[in-house]
């Protein structure tokens, strides 16, 4: 990246970011949370750019880690998610803005839209009802039988792929509203889920090129992770120290690699983006597998939601769009 293609506005927030945080870490003197935090660091150098590069937002990576794997409760991983977030993928958006990297606006706008009501109200409903792990084991499982379905479809030597959705009518509007709804209510779980559940209408039910549909669903999940930050940090008010301290040992990681991986997935080729995501749904499946180590009423669940999602998603690309034939 030349230092004459870097976005004024992501350099800008880069350097005010970085000035704030310096500045309050040394008044502070808090730079002693990194002995504490340093598996948070860790995480999100790969979670970042993970964030940055494929439709799933760094707590897809973070939140099992730290659910599963350190035992930090849900609801720190959760507000830690959306607060590094903010940081991390409002970098990367601003990358993708400045850089003019191809993204599409109707998607971004309904989905959008969708996703504020659905996560105000999983936030309040939903959440409180919900056990981690059935809920993480349900979420790889649906991607996974997402991923499998995109291999499939991507297999096909003429598979045709649009860089936006063919002759947009009301019924798209309405069909976009709701999954971005579904999406949000995901997001208020875990901190991320809106970007990759429309990542799979857009890419199997329109046929998106995964190079478009990557940063569009990155510049969604950047809204809804603000959002969501607000909603913990200033309304409700349960934005715990501990998730403060991982936010403040990882804000220098997330605004570089986010956008680095915006960066470097703008420059593959749409079936190596596609690669990479099939990748990333695989080892976090048998990732979740390895640390939840699931009983037989668990294992039943994740074959169920396999079926149901290959069953849906197959249906989709059966389905595709009759317009973008028209």
């Amino acid at each position: 990246m030349s230092g004459k293609k870097i976005p004024k506005l992501y350099f800008s927030f880069l350097i005010i970011v970085l000035i704030c945080w310096t500045s309050y870490m040394v008044s502070t003197q808090s730079f002693g949370l990194y002995l504490k935090h340093y598996y948070a660091v860790l995480t999100m150098v790969f979670g970042s750019f993970i964030a940055g590069s494929s439709p799933e937002g760094s707590a897809a990576i973070a939140y099992p880690i730290f659910t599963l794997l350190l035992k930090i409760s849900p609801a720190i991983a959760r507000n830690f998610a959306f607060a590094i977030q903010s940081i991390g993928m409002t970098s990367a958006s601003l990358l993708i803005l400045g850089l003019a990297i191809k993204v599409e606006w109707n998607y971004i706008r309904y989905v959008t839209i969708g996703g504020i009501f659905g996560l105000v109200f999983g936030t309040y409903y939903i959440v409180p009802l919900i056990s981690p792990p059935l809920a993480k084991l349900f979420f790889v499982s649906l991607w996974l039988s997402f991923g499998l379905v995109l291999w499939f479809e991507n297999r096909k030597p003429k598979r045709e792929v649009f860089d936006s959705i063919q002759h947009f009518a009301q019924s798209d509007m309405v069909r976009l509203l709701f999954f971005g709804l579904i999406g949000g209510m995901i997001s208020s779980i875990f901190g991320t889920g809106i970007n990759i559940f429309t990542f799979c209408l857009m890419t199997i039910y329109y046929r998106i090129n995964e190079k478009v549909a990557v940063p569009s669903s990155v510049i969604i999940m950047t809204i809804e992770t603000l959002l969501g930050f607000f909603l913990h940090a200033g309304v409700i008010g349960d934005f715990q120290l501990q998730s403060f301290e991982m936010w403040l040992v990882c804000v220098p990681v997330v605004a570089v690699f986010a956008p680095l991986g915006a960066f470097v997935i703008s420059k593959v080729p749409r079936k190596g983006v596609a690669a990479f995501l099939y990748l990333i749904l695989v080892v976090q499946f048998f990732g979740a597998m390895i640390v939840i180590k699931p009983n037989l009423i668990q294992l039943s669940m994740c074959l169920g939601v396999l079926v149901m999602g290959l069953s849906t998603f197959f249906y989709l690309s059966r389905m595709q769009r009759q317009s973008v034939q028209g």
